[in-house]
């Protein structure tokens, strides 16, 4: 198995591209550290189902008129990166993307720009001109959450809309983007010929104003989606209705440990490939938080663990559901923790690997 690391560059990191490891699955342990491919600021990627390529982010305002932009590569049979092409994101600052599950289109979030697009990806995995965007427009949110911790200053991002998150639900019929500005989960039709979103019956629903929707996950039966607000640190869990895209409010839980008083800023959240764990990652506070998944969808908390460095912005579970491992942005390293596949608990394996700025990190089993 390999991985590859997303980094922030230039001004906004040490990284200085998208590195490749290879992967121990037995200890956790990530090796062999090369740049395969030098980016700006590719701080999130994708791999495509078929492994043939990889798709970054490129978060920078100054592509073709003050837009991000997305690029594609080749891997090679080695693992080395290979750049097919670059396109525009739509949008200033694209922060997060990903495909859809037939493998010709890819979605992606521009922070910066407040905008949404869908990019068409071709036989040979370039990719082409968004087919749609949508630039989300006024409703902003409060500038304080309204669920924040006592004494919490999360103050990131009410000054304008910031799409932050898009994807498509499990059966490929919704795609559905967060909006931390505006406090809303849009939802979206997808029409998987064309590429073209339009509005769902029930076109978005409202998060609590200035709580700042960052990230979200489905459940793997599809009937529960988690949505992770940035300010607040908080989950939200809703029923999902994958007929008509439509959210029903079920619960709502804090992702920082009772009692907490002061900052923090919440970034990642997934569900385990079993379906019986809920992990979300909080900076400043910098733990995974965990928790149960009962039948109904609802959450309890088991703890959090520490992730051993600063500033967790993302963390990814290895494709063989053994391993979590965290990117700490701020601490320049990934760590590795083992999942008690009973428990869902958390335990480190001990092993740090360097790395500038990581962003993010996909995995990738070795022919």
């Amino acid at each position: 198995m390999r991985a590859y690391v997303g980094t922030y560059t230039g001004t906004a990191g040490n990284g200085e591209g998208i590195y490749l490891f290879d992967v121990n699955a037995e200890t956790g342990e990530l090796t062999d550290r090369r740049l395969a491919a030098r980016a700006p600021s590719p701080s999130w990627i994708t791999v495509s189902e078929s492994r043939k390529f990889l798709y970054a982010v490129n978060e920078v305002d100054d592509f073709h008129g003050g837009n991000g932009s997305v690029s594609a590569f080749a891997i090679e049979p080695e693992g080395g990166l290979k750049l097919i092409n670059t396109v525009s994101s739509e949008g200033a600052g694209p922060a997060h993307m990903s495909l859809d599950a037939t493998g010709k289109f890819a979605f992606v979030a521009n922070y910066g720009g407040g905008s949404i697009a869908v990019l068409p990806i071709q036989v040979d995995g370039s990719l082409g001109a968004a087919v749609d965007v949508h630039r989300d427009k006024d409703s902003l949110g409060d500038t304080h959450a309204s669920n924040a911790p006592e004494g919490s200053f999360a103050i990131s991002g009410h000054d304008a809309p910031h799409a932050h998150m898009i994807a498509a639900d499990p059966k490929n019929r919704f795609v559905l983007a967060t909006d931390l500005g505006q406090d809303r989960l849009y939802v979206y039709r997808f029409n998987t010929q064309t590429g073209k979103l339009t509005p769902a019956e029930r076109p978005f629903v409202a998060l609590p104003t200035g709580d700042g929707p960052r990230h979200f996950a489905f459940h793997p039966d599809g009937r529960s989606v988690y949505v992770l607000n940035e300010e607040s640190s908080t989950i939200v869990s809703f029923r999902y209705d994958d007929g008509s895209g439509t959210l029903t409010d079920q619960q709502t839980i804090s992702a920082l440990p009772e009692g907490f008083a002061g900052t923090s800023f919440a970034s990642e959240i997934a569900v385990a490939p079993n379906g019986k764990t809920l992990y979300a990652a909080n900076r400043l506070h910098d733990t995974i938080a965990v928790f149960s998944i009962a039948r109904n969808g609802r959450l309890e908390r088991l703890g959090e663990t520490s992730t051993l460095g600063d500033y967790p912005v993302q963390f990814r579970i290895d494709p063989t559901g053994r391993f979590l491992f965290v990117c700490n942005r701020r601490s320049d390293a990934i760590v590795s923790f083992r999942i008690d596949r009973t428990t869902g608990q958390l335990a480190t394996t001990g092993q740090y690997t360097a790395v500038g700025s990581p962003g993010s990190i996909a995995f990738v089993q070795a022919s």
